[in-house]
């Protein structure tokens, strides 16, 4: 299961992301979800995500070094970068994809 969201047309993405999953566990299936629902609110139209499942193309999860599932990369833009989980800490995965997830980081408490 390779799946390409949304469609790719003739203009490259601004965003390119690849999220490594673990067959229709209820961990992966919240990945999806809840990376298309980030992806849709900030990025809408400037992202390719590439959904990849580690037990259909293990060779894939092997040369990108998955190590957990679900993992997201994010390929583009530079620095690339990893989370592991199923994204559901939304000010985490924002930052990863370097978003703006509504605060400063005077008011993150994680910072």
């Amino acid at each position: 299961m390779m799946q390409q969201w949304p469609p790719t047309d003739a203009r490259p993405p601004d965003y390119v992301l690849e999220l490594y999953i673990t067959g229709a566990t209820p961990n992966s299936m919240r990945a999806v979800r809840n990376l298309k629902d980030i992806c849709e609110q900030y990025l809408a139209g400037r992202y390719e995500l590439t959904i990849i499942d580690i037990y259909q193309q293990p060779e894939l999860a092997q040369t990108a070094r998955i190590v957990a599932a679900p993992t997201l990369i994010k390929v583009s833009p530079e620095p690339q970068r990893w989370l592991v989980g199923d994204l559901s800490d939304r000010p985490r995965a924002l930052r990863l994809l370097g978003l703006d997830p509504g605060f400063g980081p005077e008011l993150d408490p994680e910072s």
